[in-house]
C-alpha cells in the first residue's frame, strides 16, 4: 500500500508541500531543488540497510552493493573536487563540523572562526552552538564601513590567539574569500585551515568560485544547496588526516550511515561534473549579481555591497522595516526568503535588520536575467507596501505566472 492509503494526513502534508514549492519563488540561500534521480536515489531500498563501518570494513554483512555505492561516491568527490581523501558519511552539515573539532581538538581548545552575526555559521562558535561551550571560540568579523574582510586583522587575531584551528567559511558573505590569504595565515599561527564551503561548493563544481580544497587541510560542506543535491554532507581533507576524520566521524560522532543519502549524494556528484551543471553554476552567479544591481537600484543597502557568488544580504534600515515583517510579508506574497542578522545589527536575532537571499533555486527552474529584474521589481513592490492587499495579490498572480513558465525539477508535472 502506498502513502496516500496508510497515511492519508502525512500525504495530504506531503502533496501540499510539493505544491508550495512548484508554486512559489524560492530565494533562501542554502535551499533548492534536486532532480528525479535524485530523488529516487534518496526514497529508495536503500533505507532499509545498515552499514556501520566503511567499505570493506563493516561491522554487519550483506554491504556487497553499499559498498559499491560508496566508493563511488567517494570518488567522484574526489574527481570533481581535486581532494586526496572523502568521508561521504556525516548526516548534515553540523555533524561534519563537529568531526573536524573532534578530529583535531580537546574541550577548552581555542579556535577561530567568523562571528556569526557576520556571516559565520552556528558550528563557527557561537555561543548558543556546542562548539562555543565546549571550546575556546573566537571570532572575525567583518570590518565596519566596508563589511569586507580585513585579513591584516584576521592575522592579527591569529597569533594573539594561536588557536588550533582557523575556519574560512560563511553561510551569509556575499563575497570570495581569500584561500591563499588564509592559507599564509594558518601557517605562521601554526594552525589547522579548515574550509567550509558548505554553500558555495555547487560553485566551485561549477568552476565559477575558487577551489579551496588545494589550500585547506580540511573542507566540509552540505551536499544541497548550490551543489544541488540530497540532504547530507562531506567531509574532504588531506590524506595524513584521514584516519583522524574517519574515527571522527564513525565511531566518533555517529552510527551506521543512511545509505540512500549516499546513493543520492553519488548521483547528484555525478550531474555536477557536467557540462550542463557547469552553466547552471555561470548562471547562478550572472542571476544573482542582476537581482542585486536591480535591487539596489531600488534603494536596497547590500552588505558589501554586492554579491561575487549566490547570495544576498540586504539591510532594511533605510526601508523602515525589519527582516521579520518583511520576510512574511514576501512568503505572503509569494517570495520566500530569510530574517537574517546584517553586520552590527541593532535589532535582536528574532527580528534581526535585513534579509538573505539566493539564486541557486529559480536557477534550477531555468529563470534568467530578465525574470532577476521582474523579481526584483516585487520584492521592492512588496516591502514598501507591506499590507497593501492589491500589492499582495498582483505579485502572487506574476509569480503564477513565472512559475508555470519555468517548472520546478522534479516537480514538472504541477506546473
Amino acid at each position: 500500500m502506498d502513502i496516500n492509503t496508510v497515511d492519508p494526513e502525512i500525504a495530504a502534508l506531503i502533496h501540499a508541500e510539493e505544491k508550495r514549492q512548484a508554486g512559489k519563488i524560492r530565494l533562501i540561500a542554502s535551499e533548492n531543488y534536486v532532480s528525479k534521480a535524485v530523488l529516487q536515489a534518496t526514497g529508495s531500498v536503500l533505507t532499509n540497510k545498515y552499514s556501520e563501518g566503511y567499505p570493506g570494513h563493516r561491522y554487519y554483512e550483506g554491504q556487497q552493493i553499499i559498498d559499491q555505492i560508496e566508493i563511488i561516491a567517494i570518488n567522484r568527490a574526489k574527481a570533481l573536487f581535486g581532494a586526496e581523501h572523502v568521508n561521504v558519511q556525516p548526516y548534515s552539515g553540523s555533524p561534519a563540523n563537529l568531526a573536524v573539532y573532534l578530529a583535531f581538538m580537546k574541550p577548552g581548545d581555542p579556535f577561530l572562526g567568523m562571528a556569526l552575526p557576520h556571516g559565520g555559521h552556528l558550528t563557527h562558535g557561537a555561543k548558543v552552538s556546542i562548539t562555543g561551550k565546549f571550546f575556546d571560540a573566537h571570532a572575525y568579523a567583518l570590518e565596519e564601513g566596508t563589511d569586507i574582510l580585513n585579513y591584516d586583522t584576521i592575522r592579527k587575531i591569529a597569533l594573539e590567539v594561536k588557536p588550533k584551528i582557523i575556519i574560512a567559511g560563511h553561510s551569509a558573505y556575499p563575497r570570495v574569500m581569500d584561500f591563499a590569504k588564509f592559507r599564509e595565515i594558518a601557517d605562521e599561527a601554526g594552525a589547522i585551515l579548515w574550509v567550509d564551503m558548505a554553500h558555495f561548493a555547487g560553485l566551485v563544481a561549477a568552476g565559477v568560485h575558487p577551489n579551496p580544497v588545494p589550500y585547506a587541510d580540511v573542507v566540509t560542506t552540505t551536499t544541497h544547496k548550490s551543489l544541488r543535491g540530497p540532504r547530507g554532507a562531506m567531509i574532504l581533507c588531506k590524506e595524513k588526516y584521514a584516519k583522524a576524520i574517519d574515527k571522527a566521524v564513525f565511531p566518533g560522532l555517529q552510527g551506521g550511515p543512511h545509505d540512500n543519502i549516499t546513493a543520492a549524494i553519488a548521483v547528484a556528484l555525478k550531474e555536477a561534473a557536467s557540462d550542463d551543471f557547469k552553466a547552471y553554476g555561470r548562471q547562478i552567479v550572472t542571476n544573482a549579481k542582476v537581482l542585486g544591481e536591480e535591487l539596489g537600484k531600488r534603494g536596497f543597502q547590500l552588505v558589501t555591497g554586492g554579491t561575487e557568488n549566490h547570495l544576498m544580504l540586504i539591510n532594511l534600515a533605510s526601508k523602515n522595516i525589519g527582516g521579520k515583517a518583511a520576510a512574511k510579508a514576501l512568503d505572503a506574497a509569494g517570495i520566500v526568503l530569510n530574517a537574517n542578522v546584517v553586520p552590527y545589527d541593532t535589532r535582536k536575532p528574532m527580528d534581526p535588520g535585513g534579509i538573505r537571499l539566493g539564486t541557486p533555486a529559480v536557477t534550477s527552474r531555468g529563470m534568467k536575467e530578465q525574470e532577476m529584474k521582474v523579481i526584483a521589481e516585487l520584492i521592492n513592490a512588496v516591502i514598501t507596501a507591506p499590507e497593501d492587499e492589491a500589492v499582495r495579490s498582483a505579485s502572487l498572480a506574476t509569480i503564477d505566472a513565472l512559475c508555470r513558465k519555468f517548472p520546478a525539477p522534479g516537480l514538472e508535472e504541477l506546473a
